[in-house]
């Protein structure tokens, strides 16, 4: 199967395992032999974007940059990687219009599991007010209407959702489908139950 490129793009609210979920997904296409950039939105916003402030016009302009390097990386045949609050809906879809290969990626995740979560305590200052414009507080966040996957990061495990995510790309022929492998104890279950059956 020739490797083309695409842009697999998380959003959800911040604490929702953006991150995380990135960094395994990248792990896992690596193996599987895949060229992959991963764009961290507070990365960019240190590199590519300093100097933005949190106004929807600056929080534009920085998912506008992510998904100008998106479609860049996913033309020459790279796997990207963006994970991103990105809050407005408007915003995902436009870079979606760019970009041939684009497969959203919804963290999903209840408010109060992300502020039992939050070692900073930012939901806890937002919640109480003393922090301004925080996302999903007082600052919308516009959930996706029909993105490819949806996983619920606050009652399932990464790997669970790694699982989701990749089973996906390869529904979408993205990914190449890896051989099962059965280990030694498998086998004999499975050829027990296929004798039963009058197969072998």
């Amino acid at each position: 199967m020739e490797q083309k490129g695409f842009t697999l793009w998380f959003t959800g609210l911040s604490g929702a395992g953006k991150t995380t979920l990135a960094r395994l997904v990248e792990t896992e296409l690596v193996a599987r032999g895949h060229k992959v950039e991963v764009l961290d939105g507070d990365v960019v916003r240190t590199n590519l974007s300093k100097g933005l402030g949190f106004s929807k016009e600056d929080r534009d302009t920085n998912i506008r940059r992510i998904g100008f390097v998106c479609h860049l990386l996913t033309r020459n045949d790279v796997v990207a990687i963006a994970a991103a609050i990105s809050p407005y809906r408007e915003i995902r879809d436009e870079i979606r219009e760019q970009i041939s290969w684009f497969v959203e990626v919804y963290c999903e995740c209840p408010l109060e599991v992300l502020a039992e979560r939050d070692v900073k305590g930012l939901y806890k200052k937002a919640l109480a007010g003393e922090i301004k414009n925080f996302t999903g507080v007082d600052d919308p966040y516009e959930a996706p209407v029909s993105p490819e996957v949806i996983v619920h990061t606050g009652n399932e495990s990464p790997e669970e959702s790694v699982a989701r995510i990749i089973t996906r790309l390869e529904e979408m022929s993205l990914v190449e489908e890896t051989e099962r492998v059965f280990s030694e104890g498998e086998e004999a279950e499975l050829r027990r139950r296929l004798e039963a059956l009058g197969y072998v």
